[in-house]
């Protein structure tokens, strides 16, 4: 008999394995829900995480260096202005004028003169009485700077000298004409303070040691190398007393100043006696350790300080100054008037006359006649310009100008970084700032003067098609303290910075 199955199609055991694995899927479903719930949560995380240990894939190929981070193959071409055209085109002499000539008048009373020439050619551009001797003030430092780089060669320096004195226990501090000496220890690369009195002092002590040498010390002060009056007649008693200068001496510090920051006020009388006394309170300092005692007082010493004259004395020690054309920059940038005269006297010196005003004054004209600038007429008072009597007119500063930016004779070329430049440096540093003279800073390279009176500025310029002009403006009788004066001045070079004047 066959038995029936009925219409189920699955086989009893398969009926049962079927409900047996739906009710363990039941179970199961919540425990793989929460699985797959956890790898999606923690597939992100360890992609962020794995390179921390296996390190990122390294790129297919290196990126290029950027040239300016690359080693260079060469050295830079030299930085610089380029060097002038002499195919420029010369400004025509009207133009010239036409531009300098209404801004060049005087606030109130006074005149001006003024000349201006291509410095390569001499031709001249522009002529208001040029010819017309003038009070130049401190424009007079041009001449000045002449004859000290033609008369004792722009590396030359000056040497303060201790010497051997003419009684054992002494010794003479000897003035080379280094006004510049600074307190302390010699500055390397300074102008100001490049000779030291204290290492003038402690070398001193190491040469006194070395011959055995004890007890105490006398010290004298040889400043017989200037002569005549330490104070030109022709100066204003007003000027001195403000401190515009000082009574001269061959050896001084800060250039006659008690303090080298303050450029202002009361100066020293006695500027060579003021540093022999520093360096006796250095000598006193250095020689402590060393059994030597300075005594109190110190005197000035009968002779000269030519080094001939010491030649039979032991030169115990010295110190060197700044280069004469290092001082020549610093006494243009900032219109020292110590300075330019102690230099004017050291020029007299070297040209073998007296280290006098007289000397200096008479070593100037030579020196320029020796240049080939035009000495006459002119009358030098002093070396410094600080006296009204001086006459010089503006057509012989342009020739200084022409001689010192393209003359034959390459010691004047290193006056060129003393000239003050238009609203940065030196006295020109607080001018060209208004919107009239603007266009002139960083151009306009020149030497003020300024006196009561009168206002001058000599100096050069590149105009705007690149040619080199040389200019001289002088201002007399002008009414004191009138600011247009001083505009009147920069904007006659400003025009000449911006000529395109053909």
């Amino acid at each position: 008999m066959t038995k029936t199955i009925g219409t189920d199609p699955l086989p009893h055991r398969l009926r049962r394995a079927v409900a047996t694995g739906q009710a363990g899927l039941h179970r199961t479903w919540p425990h793989a829900l929460l699985t797959a719930l956890l790898v999606v949560l923690l597939l992100p995380a360890a992609l962020l995480v794995a390179p921390g240990f296996i390190g990122p894939e390294p790129p297919s190929q290196a990126p290029p260096v950027p040239a300016w981070q690359q080693a260079p193959a060469s050295l830079s071409g030299r930085q610089g202005l380029s060097a002038l055209d002499p195919s420029a085109v010369v400004p025509s002499r009207e133009s010239v004028t036409a531009q300098v000539d209404p801004v060049l008048k005087a606030d109130g009373g006074g005149t001006f003169t003024g000349m201006v020439q291509d410095a390569l050619t001499g031709q001249v551009l522009y002529d208001r009485g040029g010819a017309e001797g003038r009070v130049p003030a401190s424009n007079l430092k041009l001449l000045t700077a002449v004859a000290a780089l033609r008369s004792l060669g722009p590396d030359h320096r000056f040497r303060t000298r201790v010497a051997a004195g003419p009684a054992p226990g002494q010794v003479v501090l000897v003035g080379g004409g280094d006004v510049l000496l600074g307190a302390g220890e010699s500055a390397d690369g300074q102008v100001m303070g490049q000779a030291g009195l204290a290492t003038l002092a402690s070398r001193t002590v190491e040469a006194l040691q070395a011959s055995g040498a004890t007890g105490e010390l006398k010290v004298l002060l040889d400043d017989s190398l200037f002569s005549g009056p330490p104070l030109n007649p022709a100066w204003q008693e007003g000027d001195v007393a403000a401190g515009e200068v000082a009574p001269l001496f061959p050896l001084a510090m800060n250039s006659a100043r008690f303090n080298p920051a303050v450029a202002t006020g009361p100066r020293p009388q006695d500027a060579a006696m003021t540093a022999a006394e520093e360096f006796a309170a250095r000598l006193r300092t250095a020689g402590a350790a060393a059994g030597l005692t300075v005594v109190a007082g110190i005197e000035r010493a009968p002779g000269s300080a030519r080094a001939e004259d010491y030649a039979h004395q032991a030169v115990l020690a010295e110190v060197e100054s700044a280069t004469v054309a290092e001082q020549v920059n610093l006494m243009l940038q900032v219109s020292d008037n110590y300075l330019a005269e102690a230099l004017g006297r050291m020029a007299a010196v070297a040209a073998g006359g007296p280290g006098s005003n007289d000397g200096a004054t008479a070593t100037v004209r030579d020196q320029l006649k020796e240049a080939g600038i035009p000495a006459d007429p002119m009358t030098v008072v002093d070396v410094c310009g600080l006296a009204m009597g001086n006459q010089v007119s503006a057509s012989q500063f342009v020739e200084v100008m022409r001689a010192i930016t393209s003359g034959p004779d390459p010691a004047l070329r290193k006056a060129l970084d003393g000239f003050p430049v238009a609203g940065l440096t030196g006295t020109l540093d607080a001018r060209y700032g208004d919107e009239s003279t603007a266009a002139g800073a960083g151009l306009v390279r020149a030497k003020t003067g300024t006196l009561n009176t009168v206002l001058a500025l000599s100096g050069y310029v590149v105009d705007a098609d690149g040619r080199l002009l040389v200019f001289s403006f002088i201002g007399n009788g002008l009414t004191p303290g009138a600011a247009g004066n001083r505009t009147a001045l920069d904007r006659a070079a400003t025009a000449l910075a911006g000529c395109g004047c053909r």
